[in-house]
């Protein structure tokens, strides 16, 4: 990224394009006697464009700016980026994108819309877009408290299928084009130092940044060979994603420079993990963290993981900064203090994700009922480096090795003992892959056979990692009544009925070496024990 001024001038033609845009009556129909097709107009703007909103459209204008990341400056290169916006964005939001409008001076000197891309006198391009409800927005669902685990899971199956077919493009991405990103960063954020960030700490985060690629640097290079740098979204955050009809749909990706886009699909990936845990939503970002390395078995970057989270914090830091410099009048004043504080924050989070506590293993034994993926699921945000520890399912695992969605039923056959082995050599596997990477692994099965328990504390030890064993005890009623109630729900992965729990209690699990934890206990009693336990280990 090449350094440049924050923002250049604003040319008086797109003031002119601005004020024009604003008025309902520049939607009128050709016909003047149908009348305004809006009743008003609403604004929208960032650091790179406006957005006017009507009754049931979007025309969005790319600003006349020169930042460091993109270049709006002439009316051509706008025009070639609102055809890349459509192009790039039609991948994910087809029904979305409409096309590409444009602002055309009349010979009388008045302005009006046209779709005619021929016309002359053009002074300005457009991208038109339908209109979707506010609320349905994600950065709105997650407000409103909608960010279901429905949807949770949703958006991850949604990311990984868009990037299983996306473009292998290995030109880009890697170490070198990581680093250039870097110094990018730092170089703007410097702009602000000391005004808004300690020059310390702004220092750090350059510092450790580039320190994470020279340290992942083969990582990366190796990722890029294999085809792991694809044509991302490259923008993946809570509002650049809504619902529509209850289906996550991603739109606005990055389209004013490719190569942003063309990463690692982890890197596209860390935006909006990024984006969950710096709002608070700590358990969410883990739910789409797992539910992604479930759908994609994604484990072998994870290393690199810190990293790009840091980078992501990075680029919102930057951004937020640039966008606090442009606020005006008293709303501006105010809108100006909150993106400051936010630009901070963001900064120190992208601080706080290169700090990696040491790995460990904790399994989550049981039978079926006990309450262990309960446990297990509150737990993972709460251990090893964000976003969490991985989360193991022996349920979840079985269905997609078995070609299924996790929560579609599966019959007798898919639970034969040697379909069971490969599910547990499976969940090692993936296990030893994220310890090795530096992560905290949850592995969540009934582990009710003694060599089941004996292979995972020799995995922690081939990897160097404490081992905390967890075998909940519950009653048969208790049990009893939990299955009910997920059966009932009918969007869990579990499929053992009350009968397949009273053949296991009969079974029995031998002797248990395991830390025995009552599971009629209180949630927050259960993560605390817990806790202390990991605590003690490390």
């Amino acid at each position: 990224m090449a350094p440049g001024p924050a923002i250049v001038r604003q040319e008086p033609g797109q003031e002119d394009v601005i004020d024009f845009l604003k008025r309902p009556e520049s939607y009128r129909p050709n016909n003047p006697s149908s009348g305004t097709s809006t009743d008003m107009v609403r604004c929208v703007e960032t650091h790179g464009a406006i957005i006017f909103l009507t009754d049931d459209h979007a025309y969005k204008m790319k600003r006349q700016v020169l930042l460091p990341y993109l270049d709006f400056s002439t009316l051509e290169k706008r025009r070639l980026v609102c055809v890349n916006e459509i192009r790039l964005n039609r991948r994910t939001a087809p029904n979305l994108y409409l096309g590409i409008v444009a602002v055309r001076r009349d010979d009388d000197g008045n302005l009006r819309l046209t779709s005619d891309a021929a016309a002359n006198e053009v002074v300005e391009w457009l991208v038109k877009m339908r209109r979707f409800p506010d609320e349905a927005l994600l950065s709105r669902v997650v407000e409103d408290d909608a960010f279901t685990p429905k949807v949770v899971h949703a958006l991850a199956d949604t990311i990984a299928a868009f990037h299983d077919g996306a473009e292998v493009s290995s030109a880009w991405g890697g170490a070198d084009e990581l680093a250039r990103i870097a110094r990018g960063d730092a170089k703007t954020i410097a702009r602000y130092i000391p005004d808004l960030f300690e020059p310390a700490r702004a220092k750090a985060l350059a510092k450790g940044t580039l320190a994470a690629v020279e340290v992942q640097r083969a990582l990366l290079e190796d990722r890029r060979a294999k085809g792991f740098v694809r044509h991302g979204h490259g923008d993946l955050h809570l509002a650049n994603i809504y619902l529509d009809e209850g289906e996550p749909r991603l739109f606005d990706a990055i389209e004013f420079d490719d190569r942003l886009a063309q990463n690692d699909i982890l890197y596209d990936l860390a935006f909006l993990l990024m984006d969950l845990w710096h709002r608070g939503l700590r358990g969410q970002a883990n739910q789409v963290f797992n539910r992604y390395l479930l759908r994609t078995g994604d484990l072998g970057g994870l290393a690199a993981l810190p990293l790009f989270l840091s980078l992501r914090a990075g680029i919102r830091t930057q951004v937020t900064a640039t966008m606090a410099t442009m606020a005006t009048g008293a709303a501006g004043q105010d809108n100006d203090r909150h993106l400051r504080g936010q630009a901070v924050q963001y900064l120190d989070l992208g601080l706080t994700v290169l700090e990696t506590p040491p790995p460990v293993l904790v399994a989550v034994g049981g039978y079926s009922g006990s309450g262990k993926s309960y446990l297990a699921s509150a737990l993972a945000p709460l251990l090893g480096a964000v976003p969490g520890a991985v989360y193991l399912r022996s349920d979840e695992l079985r269905k997609v090795m078995m070609g299924q969605d996790p929560e579609t039923p599966l019959g007798p056959r898919a639970y034969k003992s040697k379909i069971s082995a490969k599910v547990y050599a499976q969940l090692r596997d993936r296990a030893e892959q994220a310890l090795s990477s530096g992560h905290s692994v949850i592995a969540d099965a009934v582990h009710n056979h003694r060599q089941s328990r004996a292979d995972l504390a020799a995995l922690a030890d081939r990897c160097g990692v404490p081992f905390i064993g967890i075998w909940l005890e519950a009653d048969r009623d208790l049990m009893a009544r939990r299955i009910a109630d997920r059966q009932w729900n009918g969007s869990d992965a579990s499929d053992a009925d009350a009968a397949v729990m009273a053949r296991q209690v009969a079974s029995g699990a031998g002797s248990i070496e395991w830390q025995r934890i009552d599971a009629a206990l209180p949630l927050d009693q259960k993560l605390a024990e817990i806790l202390s336990l990991i605590q003690k280990k490390l």
